[in-house]
């Protein structure tokens, strides 16, 4: 079942426009680079919500993307990121704890959304009884200890109770957009992906697993320490909590607080 709502060019630069003329932010002195940690899940709109900063304030924002897990352990080893955007809540909590960032800087920019997807168009059906069926060799999805939206695919399989029929076709992916190239290639025939990483696709089909059959990805960000005293790095957070961000963030099927 395909996605119903889909971006368009038109919807991009509306919500560009938006921004450029409804948001008004703290003008550092000069412009300036913001380092950013982003979850891999998060990759579509971070690229855009960077742009538009960019044009708003002069500061360039570099992007390194990733697995959550694996950003908390560069970061606890002194990795010079200014800002972490996780695709969980505890890790930008756990960095604030543990003093790896700004204390009181922790916030949800985003709820993510979990999909079963394929690049067959005929293989997953609107319920995602395909799971059950097992009608295939090959089932990818992210690994659980590093990426929450691994998690949330197996706590699916599980909560489905076809997590020990499926074991064996199980192939992880270190992150969310290696679990997504595994699918869009065909060495696993479908996977769970995040729904931002389809929802501007008409191709393939796909299943928006119920939120009840997994923890709710909160996805949190965070001030680190070495962007303590860079007004660019705060420029940015505060930008993502305006409503012109949001928009950009909702359009790739997140929700938002």
């Amino acid at each position: 079942m395909m996605i119903s709502v889909r971006r368009n060019a038109i919807h991009r630069l509306s919500l560009f426009t938006a921004a450029l003329v409804g948001l008004a932010l703290p003008a550092a002195a000069q412009a300036s680079d913001v380092s950013v940690a982003v979850a891999a899940n998060f990759t579509a709109p971070a690229k855009e919500l960077a742009a538009v900063f960019h044009a708003i304030s002069g500061d360039t924002v570099d992007l390194s993307f990733g697995s959550s897990g694996q950003f908390y352990a560069q970061i606890s080893q002194g990795a010079p990121f200014e800002v972490f955007l996780s695709a969980d809540a505890a890790r930008p909590k756990k960095a604030e704890t543990a003093g790896f960032a700004v204390p009181g800087t922790e916030f949800t920019y985003a709820v993510g959304k979990l999909v079963l997807w394929s690049a067959n168009p005929k293989l997953v059906d609107a319920k995602g009884a395909v799971l059950k069926a097992g009608n295939f060799m090959h089932i990818a999805n992210a690994d659980p200890k590093a990426a929450p939206y691994g998690a949330a695919g197996l706590q699916t399989l599980k909560a489905l109770g076809v997590y020990t029929q499926l074991a064996p076709k199980i192939v992880t992916g270190e992150n969310i957009t290696q679990t997504y190239q595994f699918v869009a290639s065909g060495n696993a025939e479908l996977g769970f992906v995040a729904l931002s990483q389809v929802i501007t696709s008409d191709k393939g089909s796909e299943w928006i697993v119920p939120q009840t059959l997994y923890a709710p990805i909160v996805q949190g960000a965070v001030l680190l320490k070495p962007g303590a005293q860079d007004a660019g790095a705060k420029a940015f957070l505060a930008f993502l909590k305006t409503p012109q961000a949001l928009a950009i963030i909702q359009s790739y099927g997140y929700t938002t607080p």
